[in-house]
């Protein structure tokens, strides 16, 4: 083929058009051989052709194997027909305006929501579909959008679409380099949204070994404890024998098989006890209010477990309850520093009273649990989140529509407790690795979010002609003429004339 050299008024046209030197714009109509409207059929099961739907695009991909068939004609089937190279948009409902490009596909046609654009050959359409996902495109798009209740874009919007152009060899430069860069980065983002599982099992594990006594094991061996853990067992049991109170009133017996953990599974140091007899004397462990009633908005608040979600206490959702109905249930009101486990539906969740929710209460599906003076309020809750307890807490549940643990499965829980010191130690230990892996974190959801930005700026960059060496920078560096995109849309309109034939003395264009 022979080159055309690019001329000033070629340059002038660019700087123009805001585009790269030797590019140039079109109306993506002039691009095409054809902008049409998809098939207008009910999916069925059959051996008929594919019916790509709006639907069967997700992320980015199409599993064949799903995309149901149609009823369709032979003519209707050729004419609708979808082949390697097509691109698809979504032209109405909320995804109005996504595309995809097709590079491969078994026998198809594309549904009535779909548009479809079938590049001239002369164009490259994995160019023009990365151009269907920059910035200026999604600008166009919003703009262009008709409809309050149900967006579209037609297709003689899309044909108005004025496209920015590259020379031939420059637009295969441009979708390899493209390609390349967007392959890695959807292999930084899979390998980032590994990193929260990741994350999650090392905090179990952390968990796992703190109340094991692994992860203080060389702490044991240089510290000796003030206070041994069967000393520290008895002055809590004594003072609850000086108190005089029990340790609950009626529940249910525990499960039976679930609460099986001995001594000689702890550290020789450590002592095993059920939590009820880890509460403050006179606190028992306890559920609260049934039937909360409505929202009382200068009543005594209460927390519900759609209240703790994530083991995090939100206080922006906190309902209140009537003066009147909460003062039924002084057995479960709240202290600063009470743990809350949720016991019934979502089980497991833990949280901490704030000094805000004094006096407040809690409803039947939370149990709450005041930790005595001589225990460590921040161990307790730490224990009760560490896989062993959550497993013993899960094989106790029991119900058939809304499954729970009984508040005597609670009370009999068993929890190893080091001496006093220890369980600070530990507290400390796993706040300072549970910190690292919030930083993680962080920069994991940081970097996330760059990674998401990356396409877009790599698109960006590719249609400003900085992605690549621009075909007229090559050009001057190796003393050579180019055929600039001025040229090339020369060459697709003649093309496209010639496909034009004349009929009846008139001239018309031949049917796509």
């Amino acid at each position: 083929m022979k080159k055309v050299i690019a001329t000033a008024e070629d340059d002038e046209r660019s700087e123009q058009d805001n585009v790269p030197e030797g590019w140039a714009r079109a109306p993506l109509g002039e691009l095409t051989e054809a902008i049409q409207y998809g098939y207008t059929a009910s999916a069925i099961e059959s051996k008929g052709p594919r019916l790509l739907r709006i639907t069967d695009i997700q992320n980015g991909k199409v599993d064949w194997a799903s995309v149901p068939s149609c009823d369709i004609n032979g003519d209707d089937a050729t004419k609708f027909s979808l082949r390697s190279g097509d691109i698809v948009f979504a032209r109405t409902g909320a995804t109005t305006g996504k595309s995809f490009l097709i590079r491969s596909c078994p026998p198809a046609v594309f549904a009535s929501y779909l548009i479809r654009v079938r590049s001239h050959r002369l164009v490259s359409p994995p160019f023009l579909s990365s151009y269907f996902n920059t910035p200026e495109y999604w600008s166009f798009i919003m703009d262009n959008v008709a409809g309050n209740a149900q967006p579209n874009c037609n297709a003689s919007k899309l044909s108005a679409l004025n496209v920015p152009v590259a020379p031939a060899t420059e637009q295969i430069r441009i979708v390899g380099k493209v390609e390349h860069l967007e392959t890695r980065v959807t292999l930084a983002r899979d390998r980032l949204a590994k990193v929260p599982k990741l994350l999650k099992a090392f905090r179990q594990s952390i968990l796992a070994a703190a109340c094991s006594g692994r992860l203080t094991e060389g702490w044991r061996d240089v510290h000796s404890a003030k206070q041994t853990a069967d000393v520290l067992l008895a002055r809590i049991r004594t003072s609850h024998e000086e108190e005089g109170r029990g340790h609950g009133g009626q529940a249910a017996e525990p499960t039976e098989g679930v609460h099986r953990l001995t001594v000689e599974e702890l550290p020789p140091s450590w002592a095993l006890d059920e939590l009820k007899y880890l509460c403050k004397p006179g606190r028992p462990i306890t559920y609260g209010i049934l039937k909360p009633g409505p929202d009382h908005p200068n009543g005594v608040p209460y927390v519900r477990v759609a209240d703790f979600p994530g083991d995090r206490l939100n206080d922006s959702g906190i309902k209140r309850t009537s003066p009147a109905i909460a003062n039924g249930y002084r057995r479960s009101m709240l202290e600063a520093g009470d743990v809350l486990l949720s016991i019934r539906g979502t089980v497991g969740r833990i949280c901490r009273v704030p000094e805000s929710l004094i006096g407040g209460n809690i409803t039947q599906d939370t149990a709450r649990i005041s930790v005595h003076d001589e225990m460590s309020g921040d161990y307790i809750e730490l224990y009760l989140k560490s896989p062993d307890a959550q497993k013993r807490l899960t094989a106790a549940m029991k119900g058939v529509a809304v499954r729970g643990v009984n508040i005597g499965d609670v009370r009999a829980l068993q929890i190893g407790i080091p001496p006093l010191e220890e369980q600070c130690e530990i507290v400390r230990r796993v706040d300072a690795l549970f910190k690292l892996a919030d930083k993680i974190e962080e920069r994991v959801a940081a970097a996330t979010k760059r990674a998401d930005k990356l396409t877009q700026a790599i698109l960006a960059k590719a249609f400003r002609g900085e992605l690549v060496p621009t075909e007229a920078e090559l050009a001057r560096k190796e003393g050579r003429d180019y055929e600039p995109a001025s040229a090339l849309l020369v060459r697709i309109q003649a093309e496209r004339e010639l496909s034009v034939k004349p009929s009846n003395g008139n001239r018309r264009k031949k049917t796509q």
